[in-house]
């Protein structure tokens, strides 16, 4: 994912507009950049929590490994977007992934998850 914004970033583009082409290629940019980061952080976790909340789960077990599912998903949605052929990412990468959403799944359920319902 980051190879693709580096691509979309690049200076050439800038500099082969004039003035007010290069406000539009940068808002272009900067909506791309918003829209993917957005989709692919924030679609798998709310599944998770509208999932917890309709159901009233108030385990921390659901919310801890949920969040870490959620969390992991988001290297394997980025694979996806790619037009080259999937290719799982590397273990370190889901192992951060995955260990960060167990961390956002715990507090999640301390903020919230506890009083699901």
């Amino acid at each position: 994912g980051a190879e693709r914004i580096v691509q979309e970033l690049h200076v050439e583009q800038l500099d082969e507009e004039g003035a007010l082409g290069n406000l539009y290629v940068l808002w272009q940019q900067l909506r791309f950049i918003g829209g993917a980061a957005s989709m692919l952080s924030v679609v798998p976790g709310l599944i998770v929590v509208i999932v917890g909340e309709a159901a009233g789960i108030r385990s921390a077990v659901y919310y801890v490994l949920g969040g870490g599912a959620a969390l992991a998903a988001i290297p394997l949605l980025g694979q996806m977007a790619a037009a080259e052929a999937i290719a799982l990412p590397s273990a370190t990468v889901m192992q951060v992934f995955a260990t960060a959403g167990f961390a956002a799944g715990l507090v999640y359920w301390l903020l919230a998850g506890r009083t699901a319902g």
